[in-house]
């Protein structure tokens, strides 16, 4: 069993994602070089491949510096340009990082950006998402349409229940402040928040997740719900006609709360 995977702070809030195995790792969208490098050298590891979801800069930024004295693969979405990338990845392919006895399982999940996926591995229930899917929200819709996120979000919900989601940025607390500003009687959402809370006051990072958790909580995975769709109405008179409606309402609401 490999350990669980460590968050590597970047920037103000992003988590580069390092999956050791004995002295390698493996590193999930290291947008900044210079703390993978500390990183490395605090643990006597060698950097064995990048695996990156999207282009963003934030999630690219560090791979020239990283691939300065390294020839390593970059694996990454075929249908985006990412530097340096050596493996263009699709929906359904299966890949082992070098470095790495384990398989990750690649989900095409569009919206944040056209190209966007994510990595699963059912064994370890692990699920690194980018900017797809958040602890209590869901990524900005920068390329794609709110259907295409919507379905994305469908898709990584139907995993199991107990998958962790390692998504790449603490929103955690502002995306709850929000659940609860919509849907303030939802205490699956207020008792949430609470424990968010008292986890960053103490200097604790709030991921993984779980899907279970996301499910109960993350009013982007909950559309479906009569509270949510009573809110939406009331934001956008016609959004609780379907599922669709409400989460385009949502992030819409979300996106100038």
């Amino acid at each position: 069993m490999l350990p669980s995977p460590t968050a590597i702070p970047a920037f103000r809030d992003n988590y580069i994602w390092a999956i050791r195995q004995e002295d390698r790792c493996v590193v999930v969208d290291p947008g900044d070089a210079e703390p993978v490098e500390q990183f490395l050298q605090e643990n006597g590891l060698q950097l064995t491949s990048i695996l990156i979801t999207h282009h963003h800069p934030d999630h690219v930024g560090g791979i020239p510096a990283l691939l300065k004295q390294r020839e390593i693969p970059v694996y990454g979405p075929a249908r985006e340009t990412i530097p340096a990338m050596t493996h263009p990845l699709a929906e359904g392919d299966v890949i082992q990082p070098a470095g790495l006895d384990i398989s990750l399982r690649v989900m095409e999940v569009p919206g944040h950006t056209l190209g966007h996926i994510a990595f699963h591995n059912a064994e370890l229930n692990w699920l690194f998402c980018g900017d797809t899917l958040f602890a209590g929200g869901c990524g900005r819709l920068f390329e794609g349409t709110p259907e295409q996120m919507y379905d994305s979000l469908q898709r990584l919900a139907s995993l199991p229940a107990s998958t962790l989601v390692y998504c790449t940025h603490e929103y955690t607390l502002a995306n709850l402040t929000f659940a609860a500003a919509v849907t303030p009687d939802d205490t699956a959402v207020t008792q949430r928040l609470e424990a968010v809370k008292e986890a960053r006051d103490a200097g604790q990072i709030t991921l993984p997740s779980t899907l279970a958790e996301e499910a109960r909580s993350n009013p982007f995975l909950c559309a479906h719900e009569p509270a949510l769709k009573h809110a939406c109405e009331a934001r956008e008179p016609g959004a609780g006609n379907s599922d669709m409606q409400c989460f385009a309402t949502l992030r819409r609401w979300k996106d100038n709360f």
